[in-house]
């Protein structure tokens, strides 16, 4: 793997800085390998605010809208991989070199002024969530834009017009996804230019999204908003509702949104809780989160294998244990959540998402 697409290199920032014309399949399977980094990179800070709630089954408003941006995250990673492969790409995915780093920046370059970390549900994380879905002119709010993730899909989607040719179909992987994720979020073949534009518009609305308004058009509940305006809401502690009198006409000015309370797991330090003295785990900690680590490892490897197979039931069955992989990472996340600190702070540990090479 060269050091250019490593996770903390400015690998997005060099693709964007090319001109147009220079943008052909290379780039395109150099940007999707990026993109596939990006979407897995957002998914563990967002796990650790969901699972740091101490009672999902009581009130469901925050959980329910967290679980349903953490489940269209997993489905925005598996369409880049299908655009990654439709033009004879291979994912990489388990590679020490490529997967997430906490605490970090975004890999590639994106939002360089962002350190992603990981802890439980504050005000803090939830600000910092926004931050990474943040897109490049919000409705309801007044900011001085900056590169956005959308910015990048825009750029992908350019390339793909421009080398239509190149999209052949070979290694989709399939996956009915419509009971647990919003509409469009299926994984489908991307064997055509329509199906890859599509793909690439899902992504970009369901996080961003559209210029006019907060909705997400491929929704999974009636109303639901796109996922920089859904954690917005929760920050603001208001709904984002329509009202014609304000500036862009949305304001959080809706019913009151109560934040769920959550253990208090502490930020991750860089290299596992073991990298600092004053956290240093007892045995029954240590037990956990090396049970974590290898579940989350091996997830990764089973994805990875999904879109390197030529045979679709081998794929099939490879994706299918990455979900159950996936499932399990739950219960050792909250049973490390109910572990204190050593360091008498009252906060706790919590997944530390270390790759285990195999």
């Amino acid at each position: 793997m060269t050091q250019t697409l490593a996770y903390e290199s400015k690998a997005i920032v060099a693709l964007m800085g090319q001109p147009e014309m220079r943008r052909n399949g290379r780039w395109l399977q150099d940007a999707l390998q990026q993109a596939i980094m990006l979407e897995l990179a957002t998914l563990p800070p967002y796990l650790c605010g969901l699972w740091s709630i101490k009672d999902p089954v009581g009130d469901r408003t925050v959980h329910d809208a967290i679980l349903a941006i953490v489940m269209d995250e997993m489905s925005h990673m598996g369409l880049a991989c299908n655009m990654l492969t439709t033009i004879g790409g291979s994912p990489r995915i388990a590679h020490p070199d490529l997967v997430p780093r906490y605490p970090g920046p975004l890999p590639g370059g994106v939002r360089p002024q962002l350190r992603v970390s990981l802890s439980g549900l504050t005000p803090a994380s939830l600000d910092m969530y926004c931050q990474i879905e943040r897109p490049e002119d919000p409705v309801a709010e007044f900011e001085e834009p900056s590169t956005s993730i959308g910015a990048f899909y825009s750029a992908v989607r350019q390339a793909f017009k421009k080398n239509a040719d190149l999209i052949t179909g070979r290694r989709q992987v399939e996956k009915e996804m419509e009971n647990a994720h919003g509409l469009g979020n299926s994984l489908v073949p991307l064997s055509t230019p329509r199906a890859v534009d599509d793909a690439i518009q899902v992504i970009m609305e369901q996080g961003e999204g559209s210029h006019s308004s907060p909705r997400n058009r491929y929704f999974g509940t009636e109303g639901e908003l796109a996922h920089y305006y859904a954690f917005r809401q929760i920050l603001q502690g208001r709904k984002l509702v329509e009202v014609p009198t304000a500036p862009e006409g949305w304001a959080y000015e809706g019913d009151p949104i109560v934040m769920p309370e959550a253990h208090r797991m502490g930020t991750v330090p860089k290299g596992g809780w073991a990298q600092e003295p004053k956290y240093l785990p007892d045995a029954e900690v240590r037990a956990l989160l090396t049970k974590f680590n290898q579940r989350y490892s091996e997830l990764l490897g089973w994805l990875e294998k999904a879109w390197q197979t030529d045979d679709p039931q081998e794929a099939t069955d490879a994706f299918d244990e990455a979900e159950a992989k996936m499932r399990s990472l739950a219960s050792p996340a909250r049973a490390l959540m109910r572990h204190e600190l050593p360091d008498g702070s009252g906060q706790t540990y919590g997944p530390e998402f270390l790759y285990i090479p195999a």
